[in-house]
Order: C-alpha cells, then structure tokens, then sequence
C-alpha cells in the first residue's frame, strides 16, 4: 500500500470537504498524477451508480469525475441511506444490506472497518494519490468508539489529516482549537495543519488570529480558500442543502424565468440533483416546496421527486395537502412529472408485501393519475445506460430502486431508451412519470422537454452545455483552490 494518502476532514457538516477534495483530485489530476477519492463512510440518500454496479454518494462520483475515473464501489465502501429518522439502509461495498436503527449502527459499525480497509487498499494499489474525505466534524467524540469515517480510520490507515473549517458560518476559529484540543493526544501528529474555507473578506485581517492559534496548537495554516461563487453550479450533497443552492429568494421575480417548476421536497427526497440542469436554464424559476407549505397556484410543471422511502413520503405528501393542491394545478391544466418513486405514487397502488420499505407488509393507494401499479421486490435494480429516445436524443442515466411497475398506462411509455419502453403517460391528465435519474442532463432531451412550455421552441436545441459546465467548474475550482492553499506543502504532507 503506497504512503501517498491525505484527508481531508472538517470541524462541522458542510464545512466543504467534498468540495476541497473535488477540486484537490482535479488540481494533481491536471498535474499528471493518477488520483482516486475515498469516503469511508457517507450518509446521503443521493446515490450514483458505479462502473462495477453498485452505489456510492453523488459527492463522491463526482470526485471521481474531478479524477477524470469511473466510480467505483471502493470510493465509498459503507454508505448510509436514511429511511427514517431513527433508521437507515447500510449499503456495504456498493450492495445493499439491512436497515440499521441509530443506537444499533454504534455497535454494528465496529464490525465495517476491515471492509473499508479492504476498500482503500485496493484504491491505493491504482493510483498514485488517494484524497480522503471525512464526515461530519472531526470532534464527534460521542462517536469515536468504533468511529471509521474519520480519526478512526486515520489511524487505522495511518493518513495524515487535514482539518477544514467553515469561516462563513462563524465560529471556525473557535472550532479549530476546540478541535485540536478534544483530540487524545496520540491522535494529534496525524492532524498536520488546517485550511479556512469560503472566506469573505481581507486576508491581512485574518492574519494575527491564525498567529493566535499557532500558539494554541502548534497546528498550521495551509490556505484561507475564499469564497467560490461558482459552487453552486454543482449539484448539492443533500437535502440540507436545497435552499441555497439554487432556488430563489421567496418575492424575487427575474422576468427571463418563465418557466414555473414546483419540486416536492420529500422528508426523504433522493437524487434530487435530477433537477438541477432544469435549474440552471436562464429561463427556468425552479423551486422547492417545503412541509407545510403549499403548492403555488402558478406553476407550470410540479415535479414529484424520487424518496428513500415511497410509502413514508405518499402518506407525507397527502399529510401536506399536496394531493389536492396537484388535484387543483390539474384543472388549471398545469403537468405533473413523476421520477422513480414519483412516478410509483402517480399510480393508481403501491404495495409492498415483503415489508421491504416498511416494518409490515403494507398496501397504499397511490395517486390515481396514471393507470400503473407498483409492487416493492426485494431485490433492486442498478442500471446505467447510454441510449437514444425514439426521436433521436441522446440519453444517459441511471435506475436505483426497488419496484416493479406494470399497468396499462405502460402501454404509452414516456419514451423508448433503444427500443425498450420506459415509464408511462396518462391517458386522461397531463401526467408522466419514469424511473430515469439522470435525464435531464441529456441537452438535447432537456430541450425538447422544455419546447412544451416555450412554445415549442428551441426543440431539441439546447444553448446550457450543461455536462461541459460541470467539467469548466471544477477546472475553475482547481485553479481556484490552487490560488489559495500551499499545494507544494499539502503534496509533501501527502508524501508525494
């Protein structure tokens, strides 16, 4: 195993680790190094599909973008999808386990460490560097027995750690001596130094603070990495980040945003980076609809996203009133889009007799607007493809869930993915849904889909790049990053 490994870990959540790794993997990519991301552990109900098959966090796949690689189930060996608030799905190595209760997972997580090693020996044998993201904060020391996401498994894998801290949610200069202080102290020779993130700001006034906190820790500066606009451009790691990545102060009106989209947010809401190439178009007024908020009578398309859990977020929807607002935006002639798990609740049943979402065997009535039933299996279906629609776009996307979606609503699918039927339309209301994650980032698709509500116009011509966009950003990141952190001595850390 080669010694060429740095992490990065963070004083809180959202501090902008996965996006400092991002930008480190395509800066010492673009350097002529072979580069592979790891996180040990995730918890994210935003899953890509990998190379090999199986799942691992969005974060992550697009730090093996950053890599220019393949994801891989190894990036990110044990990934926890929420189901409830008490309870998640263990996806060990890609593939799918059991649901875990919190308190359990404490005692059930000492038994994950040999994996993620097995894991991270194998990246290392591939390339030349391994960037190592953390999660959460370093200083969760109710969960240091056992911990495998962060000092637990710097240690075990003797990596050297970089601490990150957020200075724009205040408190970060507080967060990184409190951090160093609750480390035992065997721990801290691996914690080498630290980087300020999303700075505002002159840099000359921040100076006598970090001589301030040399003499506390002994720890040094690596980079104040200021303030990135352009992050937003990427999609968000999760739910807690929806509001402010791209929907628009509530009472803003931009008169280029024509286009009124609605998107449900579920309390178990995945892949709801589905959405953003639909954000990023400069006519589109894209919006999340939060609990106990109701569905505004003006939009032109309400979009019932894909959920951790079907069954959970139907009874949540119908508890938010949203089935009478959907009922209503209808007769206003407004569209309704389905994705995975929305699709499942426009059927007119979701039944899951092996208990696979839920604690018992359980039978719903789903929405009733495209005449489809769904039945959870207990196996799910992992799938990429690349593919054209019959009308000769260009599609690429992914399946991840679990279900089987029959009916004679299928009979008028969406579309067909090279000749293969996909999703189904409604007979008798401007309904749709499929289980395609992903298929927004086609250009061509994503322009014809909007063609309905521009008049048809612009079908199949799209001016958004939006795939080259993601690629752009992350070169700007790199560039960015390399400007404001000592990469010569994050290198030497690294043992490079």
């Amino acid at each position: 195993m080669p010694a060429c490994a740095l992490m990065i870990q963070g004083t809180a959540s959202n501090a902008g680790k996965s996006l400092l790794v991002a930008g480190l993997c395509r800066l010492f990519t673009k350097r002529g190094l072979r580069v592979l991301p790891f996180k040990p552990q995730n918890m994210s109900n935003n899953a890509a599909i990998t190379v090999d098959g199986g799942e691992i966090g969005r974060a992550q796949a697009l730090q093996a973008r950053a890599c220019m690689a393949e994801p891989m189930s190894d990036m990110n060996p044990v990934l926890l999808k929420p189901e409830s608030d008490s309870g998640s799905q263990v996806v060990l190595q890609g593939r799918a386990l059991e649901t875990v209760g919190a308190t359990d997972y404490l005692h059930y997580k000492r038994t994950l460490m040999p994996y993620v090693m097995e894991s991270y020996s194998r990246l290392c044998e591939k390339s030349d560097l391994v960037l190592v993201e953390g999660a959460g904060s370093i200083s969760e020391i109710n969960l240091r027995e056992g911990d495998i996401s962060n000092m637990g498994f710097a240690v075990e894998a003797n990596v050297p750690v970089v601490l990150a801290a957020d200075i724009d949610r205040g408190g970060a200069l507080a967060a990184i001596t409190g951090s160093w202080y609750l480390l035992p102290e065997e721990e801290r020779p691996l914690l080498r130094g630290y980087m300020i993130n999303k700075f505002r700001g002159d840099i000359d006034i921040l100076a006598p603070a970090l001589e301030i906190l040399r003499e506390h820790t002994g720890l040094s500066c690596f980079g104040v990495v200021k303030w990135f606009a352009a992050a937003s451009k990427f999609p968000a790691e999760d739910s807690l980040n929806l509001a402010e990545t791209f929907a628009h102060p509530v009472g803003t009106i931009d008169p280029r945003r024509k286009i009124k989209i609605y998107v449900l947010e579920f309390s178990r809401i995945s892949n709801h980076d589905d959405f953003d190439p639909l954000a990023a178009e400069e006519d589109v007024d894209l919006r999340y609809v939060k609990q106990g908020t109701a569905i505004p009578g003006d939009g032109d398309l309400v979009i019932i996203p894909g959920t951790k859990s079907t069954i959970g977020d139907l009874d949540f929807l119908r508890a938010q009133g949203w089935d009478t607002d959907i009922a209503a935006h209808i007769r206003r002639r407004g569209r309704v889009l389905g994705i995975c798990g929305g699709y499942q609740m426009l059927g007119m049943e979701v039944a899951d007799p092996h208990a696979v979402e839920n604690p018992e065997p359980r039978t719903v009535a789903g929405l009733g607007l495209i005449d489809v039933v769904t039945v959870m299996e207990p196996r799910k279906t992992l799938r990429r493809f690349a593919a054209r629609t019959q009308l000769g776009d260009e599609v690429t996307g992914y399946e991840i869930h679990t279900g089987v979606t029959t009916g004679p609503g299928t009979a008028t699918p969406m579309f067909l993915l090279d000749g293969v039927p996909e999703g189904a339309y409604s007979a008798n209301t401007p309904c749709a849904g499929c289980y395609v994650h992903g298929l927004f980032t086609s250009d061509s698709y994503r322009a014809r889909f909007l063609s309905v509500f521009r008049g048809g116009e612009g079908d199949g011509v799209s001016r958004l790049k939006y795939e080259k966009r993601i690629d752009e950003t992350l070169d700007e990141l790199a560039s960015h990053i390399e400007q404001c952190v000592d990469i010569d001595e994050l290198a030497k850390i690294a043992g490079l």
